[in-house]
């Protein structure tokens, strides 16, 4: 199958599911570009060589990085300092790409193959417990790193997308359930008019 447009775009982006563009996540940033939406400058991590892929491919001059977007700079792995971790798993909600391995008041470690130097952990975490390591070069340019982030945000994606339509579904049942009157109900409220009747022979 040929691939679209956006798949081609998101193919040249690092995956790091970052949000420094602006968007949640490199294939929305695609589609976004896919659609004349979105500059191509916008994503720190992929630089100036992400810039000039995307630029020969969309046929678009090549521009300097968007500083407002942040700066390009080396590729960090997040690492928890495991004394001073709490367990509150404020990382593990923001992880785009299940890289955070732990649970409520247990000690949380970061599974460094998985990682890629997002950094959105480190403002979530209420300690400042979570410090930015090198990423060793060879992870950085490995493609198979690459799409295997992509492969866990989309998984990600799909089941946060599962458990929110669980829910609603739950809450609607619910709903429901308050609003529809039980068979008891219904045959107090048939006894209360027959004592109504009887009370009131007129009625």
């Amino acid at each position: 199958m040929t691939p679209t447009l956006a798949e081609r775009i998101d193919a040249l982006l690092p995956q790091t599911q970052c949000e420094q563009c602006g968007f949640h996540g490199c294939r929305p940033y695609a589609d976004a570009m896919a659609r004349d939406e979105a500059a191509i400058n916008l994503c720190p991590p992929g630089g100036a060589q992400g810039i000039a892929l995307l630029a020969r491919l969309l046929d678009r001059p090549v521009v300097p990085l968007d500083p407002t977007h942040g700066m390009e700079k080396p590729r960090t792995l997040a690492r928890v300092v495991e004394a001073d971790c709490i367990g509150c798993t404020k990382c593990i909600q923001v992880c785009p790409v299940d890289a955070i391995v732990g649970s409520a008041k247990l000690m949380h470690t970061v599974v460094s193959d998985l990682c890629t130097g997002c950094e959105l952990c480190v403002p979530a975490c209420p300690v400042d417990c979570i410090v930015l390591d090198a990423m060793p070069l060879a992870q950085a340019t490995d493609r198979g790193h690459t799409d295997a982030a992509r492969t866990h945000f989309q998984r990600r994606e799909a089941r946060l997308l599962a458990e929110r339509e669980r829910r609603e579904a739950e809450l609607a049942a619910s709903k429901v359930d308050v609003a529809a009157p039980t068979a008891r109900n219904a045959v107090l409220e048939a006894l209360a008019r027959a004592k109504a009747r009887k009370k009131d022979p007129d009625t």
